[in-house]
């Protein structure tokens, strides 16, 4: 018989066999091929495990039903509607500005940055669940702001210091937190094609995130600047970078890259992963130190949980709209790919991470957990990160997440908003609180992308170990 007639059964029973190796149920040791009396210790790796959290992966309906609970909570406790702040009465509708009315105050602030984070991960939900309430949840907040914008812009730009308006921090921000998370949130619903008029809104941010915030002289995104008084702002101290603002000013400017079609935008984002990077970064551990003061020799290396979390998580946000042609694509992944795995070799037993990274005997934290959950599968569902490694992890950081969501939807073990210390006594007895706005969003972003990439792959034991078992 010629050999190419010889190849073709061969090769069909080659690609036969490659098909079904990850397609098989779970697998176990192979039975033992010596015949009589078994030892005592024949079964032993087969004890049942008891597991503080579940090592399985949950399926769509079972993140869902976490998500439900953390959406019919924030539904309820964050209502978009306005008042009187003087005697609290609704205001159904506003024809002109009026320096009486606030939003109804609710558990969180519809303006904040870590509300910026949430919208983004109700229309993450909405995409991965199919449920509209998710989308409409952002979709009706930011009407509201559009409209208030639309009211009060103008008076606030003639007479910034003392005209009043419900959101005045947003249209006369100060600080990236005041605009940076918001306007990622705004450019990401115009991208899905939402209907809301975002252009004045994107102008006020847009604006303020890629021309007005300071600088350090190579361009890099800064705090402790001038104060406009002849003096400098102590934030803590001068020219202090803080590692929050990889996330709260770059994925807007690369989004602002798409939303223009201007490239220098592009540009930006990456020098600034690569700016902060260059020093804030530890190679050796894997991870980023919180705060970072030009001009110091020696840094204390704090390496507060969510802040890392920020910095990942504007990789791929980053990554997610730089052009893969750009010269700094690969660099960026790169980037993404040596943190993810420095990430990796600290995650704690039962799936979440500690408050300072490389300190276990620091508390458990939510929300830095859930922005990893994120960002991971993000990363793996992009084909960044190797789906076998990072999916079990994945998994098990979602499923001790999940656990931190309690019946009535609210979310627990969140550290409180943090400034920046260089002791450790500083992040050690940071509180927690349900009240702390800066792990809703993560946890919703976090079940989006778990669905998502349970539904591409399949996840299951083999000898008892929790593995990738091929697409689905």
């Amino acid at each position: 018989m010629p050999n190419t007639q010889l190849k073709k059964p061969l090769l069909a029973c080659l690609a036969a066999l490659s098909a079904l190796t990850f397609h098989a149920g779970a697998q176990e040791a192979p039975p033992p091929q010596e015949k009589g009396p078994a030892p005592k210790d024949a079964m032993l790796h087969a004890l049942a495990v008891n597991y503080d959290n579940p090592y399985r992966a949950m399926d769509a309906t079972e993140v869902k039903a976490v998500l439900d609970r953390v959406f019919a909570y924030l539904d309820a406790s964050t209502p978009a509607q306005l008042v009187s702040k003087t005697n609290g009465t609704p205001i159904a509708r506003l024809d002109k500005a009026d320096p009486d009315a606030v939003l109804k105050p609710g558990d969180f602030r519809l303006t904040s940055y870590e509300w910026g984070v949430t919208y983004a991960g109700m229309l993450a939900a909405g995409a991965a669940t199919g449920d509209a309430r998710y989308t409409d949840y952002t979709v009706r907040r930011h009407r509201l702001l559009a409209e208030l914008t639309r009211l009060y812009l103008p008076a606030v730009k003639a007479d910034p210091a003392n005209a009043q308006a419900p959101i005045k921090s947003f249209l006369n921000p100060h600080a990236l937190d005041d605009a940076g998370a918001l306007c990622m949130s705004f450019l990401k619903a115009e991208n899905l094609g939402v209907g809301v008029d975002y252009s004045q809104m994107v102008d006020v941010c847009g604006s303020f995130v890629t021309q007005k915030e300071y600088r350090l002289k190579d361009g890099t995104l800064a705090r402790g600047g001038p104060d406009g008084k002849g003096g400098v702002k102590m934030r803590p101290l001068p020219d202090t970078l803080w590692l929050d603002d990889m996330f709260m000013g770059v994925p807007t400017i690369a989004l602002m890259g798409k939303h223009t079609g201007n490239a220098k935008h592009y540009d930006d984002a990456v020098n600034q992963v690569l700016q902060f990077s260059k020093r804030m970064f530890n190679p050796k551990l894997g991870i980023y130190m919180h705060g970072y003061v030009e001009g110091m020799k020696d840094h204390p290396e704090m390496h507060w949980a969510r802040a890392n979390g920020w910095a990942i998580m504007a990789m791929v946000e980053v990554l997610e709209v730089l052009p893969k042609s750009h010269k700094g694509y690969q660099a960026v992944e790169a980037q993404l790919r040596a943190h993810a795995r420095g990430l990796a070799s600290f995650q704690d037993k039962d799936g979440l991470w500690h408050q300072l990274i490389d300190r276990p005997d620091s508390y458990l934290e939510t929300s830095a957990s859930a922005i990893y959950a994120y960002a991971l599968a993000r990363a793996v569902n992009r084909g960044y990160l190797d789906k076998e490694m990072y999916g079990p992890m994945i998994n098990l950081a979602w499923n001790a997440v999940a656990g931190k969501v309690n019946a009535k939807g609210e979310i627990e073990g969140i550290c409180v908003g943090t400034g920046m210390a260089f002791d450790p006594a500083f992040y050690y007895y940071r509180p927690v609180s349900v009240r702390a706005a800066h792990g809703y969003g993560p946890v919703l972003l976090a079940g989006a992308e778990v669905i998502e990439m349970n539904r591409r792959y399949r996840f299951g034991l083999n000898d008892s170990g929790f593995m990738y078992q091929g697409q689905r």
